[in-house]
């Protein structure tokens, strides 16, 4: 709504728009301080958190091993 320059009138939500909404939610990885506006940003957004994720998740199985 603060951001000039952009009119929000004629947009309707797409494929990345819910996907990057999906995956940010269900793996708490999203930001809380800056919501992308276009497709290639939340792409971008969504590849960093699936990388985080993926990251926590090497992290933990090796933790696991190192136990095991």
């Amino acid at each position: 709504m603060t951001v000039s320059g952009w009119s929000f009138a004629e947009w309707r939500p797409g494929f990345v728009d819910y996907l990057y909404v999906a995956f940010t939610n269900a793996s708490a990885f999203s930001p809380t301080d800056a919501m992308p506006l276009t497709a290639r940003l939340k792409g971008l957004m969504l590849v960093e958190a699936m990388a985080s994720f993926l990251t926590v998740g090497l992290i933990a199985a090796r933790a696991v091993n190192i136990l095991g």
